[in-house]
């Protein structure tokens, strides 16, 4: 079990490496921004600030220069460590965005 945690609100989660960091959220009651949910709307796209991921898709909707700077899609990611995303439009649930 890892730790998930969604700044800038500053919520930590518990993320089973066996989750997608965004089911990690929604189990606890966190919604963060999606659509089809397998790596290639890129509407869930958030940096990740420290920690180690993989995903369960070959290769996500992704470049690799957008790897390399950080950017990570949670909806195919798994947590490989305690990970830290940046997701400035993560909301809990039943609490509208603005």
């Amino acid at each position: 079990m890892h730790r998930l945690r969604i700044e800038p609100g500053g919520w930590e989660v518990d993320a089973p490496a066996d989750r997608s960091l965004l089911q990690a959220a929604r189990d606890a009651g966190l919604r963060l921004p999606r659509s089809c949910q397998n790596g290639t709307c890129r509407a869930c796209r958030c940096r990740l600030r420290w920690g180690a991921v993989i995903y369960r898709v070959e290769w996500p909707g992704l470049s690799a220069e957008e790897r390399a700077s950080g950017e990570v899609l949670p909806c195919v990611a798994l947590p490989r460590s305690d990970v830290c995303l940046e997701a400035p439009e993560a909301r809990p649930v039943g609490r509208p965005a603005g």
